[in-house]
């Protein structure tokens, strides 16, 4: 097989599209112990800079508190889980992204809910104490963090209002007039604050261009603009979880281009363009989550996505999630890249590996993306391509790259290669040969957090002509990570290994 040469000058920066945003579940849920040693993990680890979820308005953050005194109605905003959800996002170098939703109970003109925890999905009965209530939790918020902080934070108008289970009948209209009442309400606090959406769902871009029309029209603000993308097909139902076939990942490239492709030609050509949720199933109920076929699925993904858009956000970093009613097992197919109690899926590794990529892109290709720190070392990120559908793929796949070290460089060079597949770094693979156990001990616990790990290895090489060749045999479902960097030889000149017991030549 002949080696593909990586050519020694960057094509340019590694967009950070991929680690722009990250979603969770419901805001309520950050308060949640579990929830916040989650979060802890994956900041450390990898390092999102935004966080985005539902329910800021709904009934169990208590922000609208309606009451009557001496037969008159007024409203009260309480901020006391705002305040501590926030301080801990804060708190773990994280910063929102605003989600305007859902409707509080008291506000709701209706009583159409969506999810096990019951968002109320209804146009307000009352559009100008819906903009207060934007307006004052805006208004709110940069009292307590700042205004040159809350500036930073993308504020978004509602969730998917093209779905009926997401807006009352889908009313296109009723969104627009919840969209400028929201936007209008959050430049009054301020006109540099950032507002967006539509956040519509696939399937939908004959949104852009009535919504392009109505905002032009009406001049409303608008900063961004925010879409999600799923390749999953028609849902097959069991207890407890949903089977799909997906899409090849190139749709969900291509629905990250839809925005800018439909906004073409219109006022919003050029604006910031938001992924705010997406993932291979939309379902928080399908095993392909927990697997590494899901990660080496999203890897071209990772790679090539941030060439289309400024951010596009996994939906979600764990699985305290509760869409579907309480998970009944560590592993459920929950769209975390952390299960419960912080076991690593295949897919957190994927987004581990990213975050050790170099700034500079050398190359990409269909199984691999080859980048350079501005020291010279050199991060490879292969996979095994894969196409979403239900044939299993091949049990080998093998990546030949010639990588450029360092103009001169010569003697050896040290290889690190880290590597997740269907036998490395797979908690869920192990949790299946442990019978599936649906509430492990610590002891199975601590078994399925050893089994996460993925398999290292190193070697030492030489460099040829300030080149490194690497042949890489890549697994089922592999996605590794391999690090090349020159050795800087400072061993004494009286070192004799073969001294060593167990290291010298036969006698």
């Amino acid at each position: 097989m002949t080696a593909i040469r990586i050519a020694d000058h960057p094509v340019g920066p590694l967009p950070t599209a991929w680690r722009e945003c990250v979603g969770t579940g419901r805001m309520s849920l950050a308060l949640r112990q579990d929830h916040q040693l989650s979060l802890a993990q994956v900041q450390r680890e990898i390092g999102f800079r935004f966080i985005r979820g539902h329910g800021l308005f709904s009934d169990d953050m208590g922000v609208h508190r309606p009451y009557t005194r001496d037969g008159v109605r007024s409203v009260h905003h309480g901020f006391t889980y705002l305040d501590q959800v926030v301080d801990a996002y804060l708190g773990t170098g994280i910063r929102p992204f605003v989600e305007l939703g859902f409707m509080p109970s008291g506000l709701a003109s209706g009583d159409q809910t969506v999810f096990w925890w019951q968002g109320n999905v209804t146009p307000p009965s009352s559009y100008a104490e819906w903009g207060e209530l934007v307006r004052g939790t805006v208004a709110h918020l940069v009292d307590r963090y700042g205004l040159e902080e809350v500036r930073h934070w993308p504020i978004e108008v509602w969730n998917e209002p093209n779905l009926t289970n997401f807006w009352q009948g889908a009313d296109q209209q009723e969104y627009f007039r919840l969209y400028e009442v929201s936007a209008r309400a959050v430049k009054e606090v301020d006109a540099a604050l950032q507002v967006g959406g539509p956040a519509i769902s696939p399937g939908a871009d004959e949104w852009w261009a009535p919504f392009a029309e109505f905002v032009t029209a009406r001049d409303v603000p608008i900063d961004f603009v925010s879409r999600h993308a799923y390749s999953s097909g028609p849902a097959r139902h069991v207890p407890f979880g949903t089977h799909q076939d997906l899409r090849p990942p190139a749709s969900l490239l291509e629905q990250f281009g839809a925005p800018r492709r439909h906004l073409a030609g219109t006022a919003l050509a050029g604006l910031p363009v938001h992924i705010t949720e997406f993932n291979t199933s939309y379902r928080p109920d399908n095993p392909v989550h927990d697997t590494a076929y899901n990660a080496a699925y999203l890897a071209p993904v990772l790679a090539g996505g941030g060439e289309l858009v400024d951010s596009f956000s996994y939906w979600t970093f764990c699985d305290v999630f509760e869409e579907e009613g309480v998970p009944v097992a560590p592993f459920h197919g929950g769209f975390g890249l952390l299960t419960h109690r912080q076991v690593r899926k295949p897919t957190y590794h994927l987004y581990a590996f990213m975050a050790r990529l170099g700034g500079q892109v050398l190359a990409r290709g269909a199984d691999h993306l080859v980048t350079r720190h501005d020291d010279g070392r050199i991060a490879v990120l292969a996979w095994q391509p894969v196409d979403g559908g239900p044939e299993p793929a091949a049990d080998r796949h093998r990546v030949h790259l010639s990588v450029p070290l360092a103009p001169g460089a010569a003697g050896h060079a040290f290889v690190l290669r880290t590597r997740v597949g269907e036998q490395d770094g797979n908690a869920w693979a192990a949790w299946r040969e442990l019978g599936r156990p649906r509430h492990p001990d610590e002891r199975v616990l601590g078994l399925l957090h050893e089994a996460s790990r993925p398999a290292v290895e190193h070697r030492r090489v030489p460099v040829v002509e300030g080149r490194v060749d690497l042949d890489l045999a890549l697994s089922r479902h592999e996605v590794t990570l391999v690090e090349v960097e020159p050795v800087r030889e400072e061993t004494p000149p009286w070192t004799d290994d073969a001294a060593i017991p167990g290291y010298g030549a036969a006698r």
